[in-house]
């Protein structure tokens, strides 16, 4: 098990797209975060993550991804999250128990708040995943499972992204996009397609202190 002291850091990038309506309302809206109803009753949100320049304890986690559902029954302050993690499967052993680790939220960082929302793991799997940016759309494929794409929604000045300051818990601004055709994720016996729905990407840089 990994040791809730031990020290970490990661930077790269992270985007996410979920069934509600853009803009969503569990992060935009006269509630408290997190406390709005999904536009669609239930929130099924996937997210892709990319590592540029990351380590935990003597493990080097540069160049790694990780990809991540979580679908919950109505707010997501409510609880009840059901949970999936997928871990690259170029990472070995000690990388993949440093990546659970963090992205589980129990060595703390930004998922540390959020753990107490799961209720149901449904499986941590090891998969090729592969994640790209590219200008103002990024997107995560897992073969069979996740075709996942996003890309930014238009704004006044085409050559600059619509930001949100201090909305999200992943990062301190987040981009407002919207989802590719055919942003789509199976398994576990359910099927999204997230296509022209709700989206965001940033730069993230998390670490234990």
């Amino acid at each position: 098990m990994a040791s809730t002291q031990t020290r970490w850091q990661i930077a790269g990038d992270y985007f996410e797209n979920c069934n509600c309506d853009v803009v969503c309302p569990c992060l935009f809206s006269p509630n408290a975060p997190l406390t709005s109803q999904p536009t669609a009753g239930a929130c099924e949100i996937a997210l892709g993550f990319h590592i540029d320049q990351g380590s935990y304890g003597s493990a080097t986690l540069n160049g790694l991804n990780v990809a991540m559902i979580v679908r919950t029954p109505g707010p997501m302050a409510e609880g009840n999250w059901s949970v999936a993690l997928y871990l690259d499967e170029l990472a070995d052993e000690q990388q993949r128990q440093a990546l659970q680790a963090i992205f589980t939220g129990s060595v703390g960082g930004p998922f540390a708040a959020l753990a107490p929302l799961i209720s149901t793991v449904l499986g941590v799997k090891t998969a090729p995943i592969t994640f790209r940016k590219e200008g103002k759309s990024r997107s995560v494929e897992i073969p069979s499972i996740m075709q996942l794409a996003v890309h930014a929604v238009p704004s006044i000045n085409p050559d600059e992204e619509i930001w949100a300051k201090n909305a999200h818990f992943i990062a301190p601004s987040v981009a407002l996009a919207v989802g590719d055709e055919k942003s789509t994720w199976e398994d576990y016996g359910m099927r999204w397609d997230n296509a022209g729905k709700n989206a965001h990407y940033a730069p993230i840089n998390w670490s234990s202190t």
